[in-house]
């Protein structure tokens, strides 16, 4: 629903990055403009445009139909409000998803099942988080040490970015609990503003390396400076949201 754009606090962490780009949207939507059209009046240079849901035709993939025509189908409420702003903040990132997507249905059709490559960009696209992080950093992460992650090597998440960028997270975290979580991916891009991050991200994207599921989980609130409780080192003793790695033999079961 419209509406549920008033819930959301731009000043959280993980939101302020997109303040900028999503406000003056949600401002015009609470307003009683359509979401659709408030958000094709504050994208600049966009190679897409955002229409109504309803102007999906019966029996096309959304994907094609994006990939067809260059128009996002939108629907009201948080979901699609943040997949159009991953559109405004991302254009070379989603254009190479879409671009992706469509190569797979090529290949596949549309299945009950997907294969690995079409899993791995659908947990991308609804889920990721952008990590540029020194190497000490992502072999916790990777390792889920989450002690030496998050308590040990604490100052060094000064030399870290995290941006998130699944709308589905996005959308999920406008009402955060402790236990939700990110597939992170890291990048290496030259700096780490938005568009550089963007190109790198569009260019280092492909079938295979998604289909590996190339992903780091990351429990979000647990970020130093995203949560108060995490002050405390206890906050990390919660097993049900900070696991432990498996077993070697387990994870080859």
């Amino acid at each position: 629903m419209a509406s549920d754009l008033a819930t959301i606090d731009w000043h959280a962490p993980w939101l302020a990055p997109w303040q900028a780009a999503g406000e003056p949207v949600a401002l015009r939507v609470l307003a009683g403009e359509n979401q659709a059209a408030a958000l094709n009046k504050t994208a600049t240079g966009l190679s897409v445009q955002f229409v109504p849901q309803s102007d999906l035709p019966p029996g096309v993939a959304y994907e094609q139909h994006i990939f067809d025509t260059a128009c996002v189908p939108t629907r009201e409420g948080l979901h699609d409000f943040f997949n159009a702003l991953c559109w405004q903040q991302f254009p070379l990132t989603k254009r190479r998803l879409n671009q992706l997507h469509v190569a797979q249905i090529a290949q596949t059709g549309i299945a009950p099942v997907r294969g690995p490559a079409r899993d791995g960009l659908t947990v991308f696209d609804e889920n990721a988080a952008f990590l540029i992080a020194p190497d000490v950093l992502w072999g916790a992460l990777a390792a889920k040490d989450w002690h030496r992650l998050f308590v040990d090597l604490r100052s060094n998440w000064a030399d870290a970015t995290l941006l998130l960028f699944g709308h589905a997270l996005l959308e999920k975290l406008v009402s955060p609990r402790k236990g939700m979580t990110a597939h992170v991916y890291r990048v290496k891009s030259a700096t780490n503003s938005i568009a550089s991050m963007d190109a790198w991200v569009a260019a280092d994207l492909t079938a295979e390396k998604l289909a590996s599921k190339p992903f780091a989980h990351l429990p979000v609130l647990g970020v130093p400076g995203w949560w108060p409780a995490n002050e405390d080192p206890a906050f990390y003793d919660d097993a049900s949201v900070f696991r432990p790695p498996k077993p070697p033999e387990e994870s080859l079961a």
